[in-house]
């Protein structure tokens, strides 16, 4: 260990760990959705389904001005009342 550079303590601590776990968070989240699914068919279902709906909707509000977030928003909601008529 010590021709390593290895032979320190390793630093322990609350949040020493927080960058990796934090990288995981979106994958995890997904993870956990799918185990509410009994099986993948009824998981496939649900996803081509709702892909259409989430990317319609799904602005990310964080690149955008919010004036171009909001027309965006309009014209979504526009169309989805379109469709629902």
């Amino acid at each position: 260990m010590k021709v390593l550079g290895n032979a320190g303590r390793q630093e322990t601590g609350r949040w020493l760990n927080n960058r990796a776990e934090n990288s995981h968070l979106p994958f995890r989240r997904k993870e956990r959705a799918m185990g509410k699914f009994r099986s993948f068919e009824t998981l496939q279902k649900f996803v081509s389904a709702q892909s259409s709906v989430h990317n319609q909707f799904s602005q990310e509000r964080h690149l955008n001005r919010r004036e171009t977030f909001k027309q965006s928003r309009s014209a979504a909601l526009a169309e989805w009342r379109q469709l629902g008529v």
